[in-house]
């Protein structure tokens, strides 16, 4: 199933649905029918959602390290969480320049 995020402040963004629901879950939302970010909660969800992608990313440099093989070039497209939360983490970002709402399920 496919979640469109809306904004007046971007494009949608349209994600799988467990996807949105676990970054949702980062920002201490959950997914429901319907739902919303408010323009007054962004700052700090923008932080957590932020805030969860370095720690992602220094996991994943940890395991890389712990498991790398020369014979195995690392995959700089394997698609990390700041791949997959960008087009979220952006629409939030232009919400919150723009003190505009995000918006689910409609």
């Amino acid at each position: 199933m496919l979640i469109t995020f809306q904004s007046t402040a971007s494009p949608d963004v349209v994600m799988l649905k467990n996807l949105a629901q676990y970054l949702l879950g980062l920002i201490g939302k959950r997914l429901g029918t319907r739902g919303v970010i408010q323009h007054d909660e962004l700052p700090r969800a923008i932080a957590q959602l932020e805030t969860a992608i370095q720690k992602d990313g220094v996991e994943q440099a940890t395991l890389d390290a712990l498991h790398h093989s020369p014979q195995v070039p690392s995959d700089p497209d394997r698609g990390g969480l700041s791949h997959r939360a960008w087009p979220l983490l952006d629409m939030m970002r232009e919400a919150d320049k723009q003190d505009a709402n995000i918006i689910w399920g409609l």
